[in-house]
């Protein structure tokens, strides 16, 4: 980027909202969104004006443009009430995004607000990324038998050979209950919270009321806590800050669970199918034993989060070949950003050890996942694919790669569902119990909770909305 501190752009120069806008979201986007990013990267250079639902907006294309937007955040900041088209009253009351993005939550918070926010994330998450302390212990093997406990429940109405959908029958399910364990969800509130988040997730025209709804189960859950504390990242926020109002503690829950099973349930689906419809570089790096480099590959490849969160121009900018003007709204894709990474990387000039260590599914800069949260979303990943690779003997995907359904929102590409042709080991039974542990004592409830949210899902996910 080029960045001028005097500099001012041209009297007669191009405004965001002067310019022809084609929408991003078009059927072209939902097939091949990479000939998208590549036609207005050919068209505009790194940064390209679009239209977002109706809105325009700055879509930020190239690595370096992108990396700088993330790690400046003087100049680009996320607090939304720095977007000019908003300020003056020139958003559609009803636009799809709004909602979410007047969450008064960490992500949508800049300079000392959000530091101390990420500082008391931070501290509330610490002990479970550590494996050696028992709520590090209790997580991870929770994750490892949810996962073992859907292969079982596979094996039971399937049989050793089959077909299965891993987007509806394990990682999505997975996630949930994984979120439900780490927050420390009781049974009652298990079924409104897997029904309001995976309509919120879905977006559309009632993504406002799904968001409204969701906010209202996650400040009972943050009311029920705070009455019964319990060894769960609910009430270690609470603990980090005595201070956080229930209202206040739901955002944050909302923002977890929307990271937890957006981002990280997509960064599993997509390291499956990288893995699975024969990514050469994912392949060599499973063959080599190496998991993490695994799932950092399909991130690069696929990150979960295809265009970032807006942020906002805090003055007039150059920004590749364009002038973003103050309170102009910019959406970093990870996705663009990846393709020409990629280009870059196939190169003789560049190894392929730069291009995977660049990825950024987990973000960049001041506003990316906080390490706490990096090692845990890892954790789950790496447990997730693990698992799966140790169950299944065969998979194979039965539909060509290139006609996979995708859900091709504003922010998310992730599968739609991952249809496979499978064989299961020997050793998975038509319930997949794990050998029994010592469970510490302040653990309970588990078993029971999992056949809630399971039947809850299940109902779900086969018309139960």
């Amino acid at each position: 980027m080029e960045a001028h501190a005097h500099a001012t752009p041209p009297a007669d120069g191009p405004t965001l909202g002067s310019l022809p806008v084609e929408p991003l979201l078009t059927a072209e986007f939902d097939v091949d969104p990479g000939a998208v990013y590549e036609r207005l990267r050919t068209t505009y250079g790194p940064v390209a004006p679009v239209g977002l639902l109706g809105v325009p907006v700055w879509l930020v294309l190239g690595y370096t443009e992108v990396t700088e937007v993330l790690r400046n955040e003087s100049l680009w900041r996320r607090d939304i009430r720095y977007w000019r088209a908003r300020a003056e009253g020139r958003l559609p009351r009803d636009w799809p995004l709004l909602a979410g993005y007047e969450v008064r939550q960490m992500m949508f918070m800049d300079d000392e607000e959000h530091l101390a926010a990420r500082r008391t994330h931070h501290s509330a998450l610490s002990p479970f990324q550590d494996a050696r302390s028992p709520e590090g212990w209790e997580v991870r093997a929770a994750v490892a038998r949810y996962a073992d406990e859907l292969v079982g429940m596979l094996a039971a109405e399937s049989g050793s050979k089959g077909f299965a959908d891993l987007g509806a029958q394990y990682t999505r399910p997975l996630l949930l209950m994984v979120t439900t364990k780490l927050f420390g969800c009781p049974v009652e509130l298990g079924d409104e919270l897997v029904m309001d988040l995976w309509r919120m997730l879905d977006g559309g025209a009632d993504s406002g009321p799904a968001t409204a709804r969701a906010l209202g189960a996650f400040t009972r859950l943050a009311a029920h806590r705070r009455a019964r504390p319990g060894d769960d990242l609910t009430s270690y926020l609470l603990l980090a800050d005595p201070g956080l109002s229930d209202e206040q503690l739901g955002r944050e829950l909302f923002m977890n669970a929307v990271y937890l099973n957006d981002i990280t349930g997509n960064m599993v689906l997509n390291t499956l199918l990288e893995v699975l419809r024969g990514n050469a570089t994912v392949r060599r790096s499973l063959s080599a034993g190496q998991l993490g480099e695994t799932v950092n590959r399909a991130a690069l490849a696929n990150p979960p989060v295809a265009n970032m969160c807006f942020r906002f121009a805090a003055r007039d900018v150059r920004l590749g070949k364009v002038w973003v003007r103050a309170g102009d709204a910019v959406s970093p894709s990870a996705a663009a950003a990846h393709q020409e990474l990629l280009a870059l990387s196939s190169s003789h000039l560049v190894g392929a050890t730069v291009s995977t260590r660049a990825h950024l599914g987990w973000g960049a800069g001041p506003h990316q996942c906080p390490s706490a949260a990096r090692e845990l979303g890892g954790m789950i990943v790496s447990t997730a694919v693990g698992r799966f690779l140790d169950h299944f003997t065969r998979a194979e995907l039965t539909l060509p790669p290139d006609q996979l359904p995708w859900r091709s929102g504003p922010v998310v590409r992730g599968l739609r569902l991952l249809p496979v042709r499978y064989e299961l080991g020997a050793g998975v039974t038509h319930r997949a119990e794990p050998a029994p542990t010592p469970v510490p004592a302040h653990a309970g409830g588990g078993d029971s909770q999992t056949r809630g949210l399971l039947a809850a899902l299940r109902k779900f996910m086969f018309g139960g909305r």
